[in-house]
């Protein structure tokens, strides 16, 4: 039965005499039979503000989510409903409809959680309104917001019998904001691992339903993200993991689709079809309507806790989304560029990523070094970056080149000893490494275009050297270095949503632009650092037959053994932390971790100064600024060229690895020579 009483905050405690006998009779009539899949065929209409196909919902378009939907009705007894899923297979719209459902036919208390309060009001303007204005059913029990106090706010939206809230997982406030029978808590592995203090966001949210005992409905979806840590792929574990079984054409065969079946000819991905793992059958794309219409559900496992979970790969699809030769070509892609294995194995695959948690072998790294000059940039570096590490009597520094692909070549690794309270050392820090003009193999020089200098040790020392020097531009959705030399001040953070967080202000100082501390994830830039130290390099028969590195391929000039020792120092590690998997990083008691704070801040610094968005254009005229770009402009468009670089003429390409210059040395007692 229905006793959700409508929220009197929301209208002042007036309800005029039809409202009341609406919601008395809602109060007394038991729950229908009818199930969601029926009423988002009866009633839901697509809007073209958000839909690819809008018009009038047809599960036979999507059957797989038939049973997912059912099971969120009132008759179902099924509490706890977990859909683990790739992206293009309609998991959120599925939410949707559970949303108008509940608004008309079963009203009561709902609450729609998104891993923000910002996502939040977006899906309520791109997703619920345009759901509340195309059906008529809606329309009619959901005031327009324009009315005076209607009830129905951007994250709010009162109707007879039941209140809609929408608050994000970041919110404490929003999570306990009232009891709710239904909750939709949608894209939860993107859910924070810790909001306001007060432990997980799930077990906040579901707290809310606590009261309503056997008539509650929890409905989780997310795409996955890491293995051990995603959210989505705990609670799929302690369900009965159901998988779509479809038939193969051929055979009759039921199987649920599994990428290793697809085949395509070499260097064909886009004719990509399915291998029937009973008969061998080659299966067209074209089959698959068929063959999704005659699925069915077919449960693996126990469920722990009476959860039911369903998992769909992005390979289900109807025809027209998302089709096997679309997968197969970003498969090839993450195999040239592993940045993008994660995201293949999260969206397509709907599969959380294994990412390996122990740190590369140094002695692999040390055995590979490049024979070029320490201290002169090789050819393929195009801008120079460097990182700072503070520390109590010396500073540790490291020049990086940054190219095409996010190649990097290590040019120099600089020790300048010194008590950092004291002005000698920062002074050196300038003159012998910030002002510095670096050689290039082409025969020209190149200043550092970004130089991070990590603010967690002797802050105000940092921030002294820093306001000495230009500080780079922040656009809040990126950055730009606004000359050579810009120094920054960066303090690592141990959230991993993005390389560069957020950026801050230390002071203001009375001017209108106070100096800026940039919050870099040393999770996120870790991580990145060693996958590129573990990729398989071509061998020197393959670079002779013109193959290339790698992107993100991390070269080294000849350091010594305890250079690479300090930069495998860490791993990662998985802990409980209040109840949930948290990822760490810890460092090896028997190891020094200077070397890889600097890069670290390299790193971040090539990211301020425009690695991760470079376009080709750029590219090109940092190439010719220095002689090493080819002699006709892409698509004839005339590059900038500096005055040196048509003063002097560019030198003949040495090959890779032969190069050698004599090195200056910095510090005589370089630990790493």
């Amino acid at each position: 039965m229905n006793l959700g009483m409508p929220n009197s905050t929301q209208h002042d405690g007036a309800y005029d005499s039809f409202e009341i006998d609406i919601w008395w009779r809602t109060a007394i009539t038991p729950d229908p039979f009818l199930l969601v899949s029926e009423w988002a065929d009866q009633y839901r209409l697509l809007s073209a503000k958000s839909a690819a196909e809008p018009g009038r919902w047809r599960t036979a378009r999507t059957p797989y989510l038939k049973e997912i939907m059912d099971k969120l009705s009132p008759v179902a007894s099924e509490q706890r409903i977990v859909f683990m899923k790739g992206s293009q297979v309609g998991g959120t719209e599925c939410g949707n409809n559970w949303i108008g459902y509940v608004i008309h036919i079963a009203p009561g208390p709902m609450m729609a959680v998104a891993p923000t309060v910002e996502l939040a009001k977006r899906h309520s303007k791109q997703r619920v309104d345009p759901l509340l204005q195309d059906v008529p059913e809606l329309r009619e029990r959901v005031k327009p917001s324009r009315s005076r106090d209607s009830g129905n706010t951007i994250l709010s939206k009162d109707f007879l019998g039941g209140l809609l809230i929408m608050t994000g997982a970041n919110s404490a406030v929003g999570l306990r904001s009232m009891p709710a029978r239904y909750l939709f808590m949608d894209e939860i592995d993107a859910y924070p691992g810790d909001v306001d203090g007060e432990g997980d966001p799930i077990l906040l949210a579901e707290r809310r339903s606590a009261t309503f005992k056997r008539r509650r409905k929890v409905f989780m979806v997310s795409t996955p993200t890491v293995k051990g840590l995603s959210r989505i792929q705990r609670e799929f574990e302690k369900s009965d993991q159901r998988f779509f079984h479809v038939p193969c054409p051929e055979c009759g065969h039921f199987q649920p689709l599994r990428f290793t079946q697809l085949r395509w000819p070499e260097n064909e991905p886009q004719k990509a079809a399915y291998a029937c793992e009973s008969c061998g059958h080659v299966i067209e794309e074209h089959h698959k309507t068929v063959m999704l219409a005659k699925g069915e559900w077919r449960a693996t496992d126990e469920s722990q806790d009476g959860t039911i979970g369903y998992h769909l790969s992005s390979l289900y699809s109807p025809i027209g989304w998302f089709s096997w030769g679309d997968a197969a070509v970003m498969f090839e892609d993450a195999k040239r560029n592993p940045d993008l294995m994660k995201g293949f194995v999260n969206t397509v695959l709907g599969e959380p990523y294994e990412e390996s948690s122990e740190a590369p072998e140094w002695q692999r790294i040390y055995e590979r070094r490049d024979v070029y000059a320490q201290g002169v940039v090789p050819q393929g570096g195009l801008f120079l970056t460097a990182g700072v590490d503070v520390q109590k009597d010396r500073l540790e520094c490291e020049v990086v080149a940054w190219g095409r692909n996010k190649e990097s070549w290590s040019v120099d690794y600089i020790v300048l000893d010194g008590d950092t309270a004291r002005p000698d050392v920062w002074r050196r820090l300038d003159t012998e490494v910030l002002q510095r003009d670096w050689p290039h193999v082409a025969g020209q020089t190149m200043p550092i275009r970004v130089m991070a200098v990590d603010s967690g040790y002797a802050t105000q020392d940092v921030y002294g050297f820093v306001r000495n020097h230009p500080q780079a531009v922040w656009g809040g959705n990126g950055a730009r270095a606004s000359q050579p030399r810009t120094v920054v001040a960066v303090k690592g953070q141990d959230r991993n949503t993005a390389l560069i967080l957020s950026v801050g202000k230390a002071d203001t100082g009375g001017k209108r632009r106070g100096l800026r501390v940039w919050n870099v994830s040393g999770p996120v830039a870790k991580m990145e650092l060693y996958r590129w130290l573990k990729l398989e390099w071509p061998t020197d028969k393959d670079l002779e037959a013109g193959v290339t590195f790698p992107p993100g391929s991390c070269h080294f000039p000849q350091y010594g053994e305890e250079y690479f020792k300090q930069l495998t120092a860490e791993r990662r590690v998985i802990r409980v932390h209040r109840g949930f998997p948290q990822a760490t990083w810890e460092k090896d008691p028997s190891r020094n971790n200077e070397a890889l704070d600097c890069r670290v801040y390299a790193r971040a610094a090539a990211s301020i100064y425009g690695l991760d968005r470079m376009s080709d254009f750029k590219w090109r005229s940092l190439e010719v600024s220095l002689g090493v770009a080819a002699e006709t402009p892409t698509r004839g468009v005339e590059l900038p060229v500096t005055l040196e670089a048509k003063a002097t003429p560019a030198k003949p390409e040495t090959k890779k690895r032969t190069h050698v210059a004599p090195r200056k040395t910095v510090r005589a007692d370089d630990p790493y020579l």
